[in-house]
C-alpha cells in the first residue's frame, strides 16, 4: 500500500516526539492514501507555520501481523467519541500501533466542536456529519508501527 505524508519540513527520519498534539487519533505520524490530500496538508502547514517548503513523502506500507490496528469505516459513534477523547486529552491515551479512519477536516470541525462542547448530542452530530464526504487518514503511534514504512520518494511540491 502506498501512503503519503504532507509536511512543511524536510526530514529523513520520523520522530514521533515532534508530532503535533490533540489530533483526531492522538499524537502520531499521519498519512493518507490520497496524494492530493497530502499535498494540501503540506501547503496548509507552510502557510500556517512557515518552514522549509512544501513536501510530500511517499511511503510503501507493509504491515506486520503483530501490529495492533484500529480501523473506523465511517464517522460513527465510536469514531466520534475516539476523536473527542484525543482532541480534548492530547497525547496518546490508547494502545494501538496504527489507527485508520475518516479525517475530521475543516468541513466537519464545527460539528465536532459543537459535540465536544455538549451542544450537539451524539445523534445530532452523527446526523450532521452524514452530509460530508471526507478523506482518509492512517496514523502511526509506535516505533514498531514506523518500521513498516519505507520511504520511496520525497517530493517538493
Amino acid at each position: 500500500m502506498i501512503l503519503y505524508h504532507g509536511t512543511n519540513t524536510a526530514f529523513s527520519k520520523i520522530d514521533l516526539s515532534r508530532s503535533k498534539d490533540k489530533r483526531d487519533f492522538g499524537k502520531g505520524f499521519y498519512t493518507t492514501t490520497i496524494y492530493e490530500q497530502a499535498e494540501k496538508w503540506a501547503k496548509n502547514q507552510f502557510i500556517r507555520f512557515g518552514g522549509e517548503g512544501n513536501f510530500v513523502k511517499v511511503f510503501e506500507f507493509n504491515p506486520t501481523k503483530d501490529l495492533k490496528i484500529l480501523e473506523f469505516k465511517s464517522m460513527n459513534k465510536d469514531w466520534l467519541e475516539f476523536v473527542k477523547e484525543n482532541r480534548t486529552k492530547g497525547g496518546v491515551f490508547h494502545d494501538y500501533d496504527i489507527v485508520k479512519g475518516p479525517v475530521a477536516n475543516d468541513n466537519t470541525m464545527r460539528t465536532i466542536a459543537l459535540y465536544i462542547s455538549g451542544i450537539y448530542t451524539t445523534e445530532q452530530a452523527i446526523e450532521q456529519l452524514s452530509f460530508f464526504k471526507v478523506n482518509d487518514q492512517i496514523s502511526f503511534h509506535t516505533e514498531k508501527a514506523l518500521t513498516c514504512l519505507n520511504l520511496k520518494e520525497d517530493r517538493e511540491v
